[in-house]
């Protein structure tokens, strides 16, 4: 099958939405597929809005041959109206890769409701959705008011491999020294790197040290805010900015650190997360968004409330006093890295998934089966309907 994927700039962008596509786009061609990657322009959205009226765009995605269009969501600015019309000349079927819905991060309301405008319109105008959590699939259809054929394909925490024995895990949360705490993700409002900051003053000085990981590029004044931010908090011997890090580098930092710490981040589902307990990392999230489908509150991590200032502290108190309780929390994170499903696991869904659509073929819209987790050690009923709400 000849696929057309379309997204913005390059597939080899640093975030986990690009990581998502990249391999998707390499289990495909393993598996007899032919992807060519449509990029667009980055820009501004207004920018972005007016790709969308360009012809030799439609004039592309009609006439190159393509079995079925995938599509980057966050392209939607550009897309929705070259959808409309390739749907009125009988052009190929389009299937959304949903890993974030713009409208429904953290922000104004009454911006929210403006980018609602084209993005409604969009997630109308195609055909079916491959979307990386619950979270994500239940946020578009209260957006359009109906389910569509769909798959749900997690992302996986298996790029490494099988990082550390849980020996080596054991043996990391005994040293002596302050908690290790990760920050892994781009420096962007979103993932809440200022009010971690803010929240981490509160904590005792060196009972931590926060490293953070991530390139500060996509939002100049944000990460030039970050770092004013620990200046002003004197804060310089106790937070690190390492930049973006790659293979041997993110393996030996995810190694040497005791805890995944992002409480203020809003994820549409959070690869890094998972990344992170595959090395034995509990991990504290924020209970908006899609880190609850990971994050058993008080089992492999904690959820904090996105606007829980004072909430931070007492947790990173009691795990650096309490080593026997961190060490206890790192064995849940590996065991729910080890029952949650590898990359291939869910590039087979895609697969099928996509081999119904081009062919017509109706595909039901509970999801995709078989590769749903299982329970988290010492997790309850009542945690695990939490979570499957996606607030922990």
């Amino acid at each position: 099958m000849r696929i057309g994927l379309v997204i913005y700039g390059d597939l080899d962008t640093l975030t986990g939405g690009y990581l998502y596509d990249r391999i998707m786009v390499e289990a495909l061609e393993a598996r007899g597929h032919q992807v060519e990657v449509v990029s667009l322009a980055h820009g501004s959205y207004l920018d972005r809005l007016r790709q969308g009226v360009s012809p030799q765009l439609r004039a592309r995605l009609r006439d190159g041959g393509f079995d079925l269009l995938l599509q980057d969501e966050l392209c939607h600015p550009s897309l929705f109206e070259v959808n409309r019309r390739l749907r009125r000349s009988g052009g190929p079927p389009t299937v959304a890769i949903v890993h974030q819905v713009l409208c429904d991060e953290p922000r104004n309301r009454w911006l929210n409701r403006l980018y609602s405008l084209p993005e409604r319109r969009y997630l109308a105008s195609v055909d079916g959705y491959v979307f990386n959590s619950r979270t994500t699939r239940r946020t578009v259809e209260t957006l359009l008011g109906a389910e569509r054929p769909h798959v749900i394909a997690f992302p996986a925490g298996d790029r490494f491999g099988r990082p550390l024995a849980r020996e080596e895990v054991r043996a990391r949360g005994l040293q002596p020294g302050p908690l290790e705490l990760l920050f892994l993700g781009n420096l962007i409002p979103r993932k809440g790197l200022l009010p971690l900051i803010e929240a981490l003053v509160s904590v005792e000085r060196g009972s931590w040290r926060l490293s953070v990981v991530g390139s500060e590029d996509f939002d100049h004044g944000y990460a030039a805010a970050a770092r004013r931010l620990v200046g002003r908090l004197e804060l310089a011997d106790a937070v690190r900015f390492l930049g973006p890090l790659q293979g041997d580098e993110l393996r030996r930092q995810l190694t040497a650190s005791h805890l995944f710490c992002m409480p203020y981040a809003y994820e549409g589902f959070g690869i890094a997360i998972l990344e992170a307990m595959a090395f034995g990392l509990p991990a504290i999230g924020s209970a908006a968004g899609a880190a609850g489908e990971t994050i058993s509150n008080g089992v492999n991590g904690f959820l904090l409330a996105p606007d829980d200032r004072k909430g931070l502290a007492p947790i990173l108190a009691g795990l650096h006093q309490d080593r026997q309780r961190l060490l206890e929390m790192a064995d849940a994170a590996l065991d729910t890295f080890e029952d949650r499903p590898g990359w291939q696991e869910g590039a087979d869904a895609i697969d099928g998934f996509l081999r119904e659509m081009a062919s017509g073929g109706k595909y039901g819209v509970a999801g995709a089966t078989g590769i749903q987790p299982r329970r988290v050690k010492g997790e309850t009923e009542q945690s695990r309907r939490g979570s499957d709400a996606g607030h922990g």
